[in-house]
C-alpha cells in the first residue's frame, strides 16, 4: 500500500498527517511543571518538537517490573546510553485487576513514573494498549475481561470495546488531571 516508516519499534504505514499527528498526541507525553510547552507535529519525515525536526532514540522501561526505588536509576541509565524518550506499556491487568478498582499505588504509581521522566528531561511515549507485547500473560489483560458476557479477543467485538474504552479513558483522565499531556 504505502511505504513503511520505522519509529518507536513500530512500523507505520503513510498515513494522511492528520491521522499522524493524532497518533502522536495522545503517546507523547511530559511533565508539565518541568518543561515548557510546546508543539508537537509532523512533517512527512520527521516529528517536529517545539520547532524543531528531531530524530528521537527511545529505550523502553516498564514500571511495574521495578520497584518505585529503582525507577530514578534506571531512567538515568537510559539517558545516559542515549535515550531521549522512555517508552512504556501501561498494563491493563496490574491497574485494574478487578472490575471497576483501580491500582494507581507502588509498581503501579504511574503517574510518579511519567514525573520522574519528566524530571531528567526526557519525553515518554506512553503504549496504554491495551494489549500489552511483553511477555505478559494473557496479553496484559485482567484475567476477569474473559468472564464478561459475549467477549471475543482479538476481533471487532463489542463487549471488549466497552471495557476497553473505560480503561483507556480512565488512563487518558489520569494523565490529563496532572497535566502530564505536551501541549497542543
Amino acid at each position: 500500500m504505502g511505504e513503511s516508516i520505522r519509529f518507536f519499534s513500530i512500523q507505520w504505514r503513510i498515513l494522511p498527517p492528520i491521522i499522524i499527528a493524532l497518533l502522536l498526541y495522545i503517546p507523547i507525553i511530559v511533565s508539565g511543571s518541568f518543561f515548557k510547552p510546546f508543539n508537537v507535529s509532523y512533517d512527512h519525515r520527521a516529528l517536529i518538537i517545539a520547532g524543531k525536526r528531531r530524530m528521537l532514540v527511545s529505550a523502553g522501561i516498564h514500571y511495574p517490573r521495578a520497584t518505585p526505588e529503582m525507577w530514578s536509576d534506571l531512567i538515568e541509565k537510559s539517558k545516559e546510553g542515549g535515550a531521549d524518550v522512555i517508552q512504556t506499556y501501561v498494563f491493563w491487568n496490574g491497574h485494574e485487576p478487578v472490575k471497576g478498582q483501580y491500582n494507581f499505588e507502588g509498581r503501579y504509581d504511574l503517574v510518579k513514573f511519567v514525573k520522574l521522566i519528566g524530571s531528567s528531561g526526557l519525553y515518554l511515549h506512553l503504549r496504554i494498549g491495551p494489549y500489552v507485547c511483553a511477555e505478559c500473560n494473557f496479553g496484559g489483560f485482567p484475567v476477569w475481561l474473559r468472564d464478561v458476557p459475549g467477549i471475543e479477543f482479538r476481533t471487532d467485538n463489542e463487549p471488549f470495546k466497552k471495557e476497553m474504552q473505560k480503561f483507556v479513558t480512565k488512563i487518558v483522565d489520569l494523565m490529563r488531571e496532572a497535566k502530564l499531556f505536551c501541549w497542543r
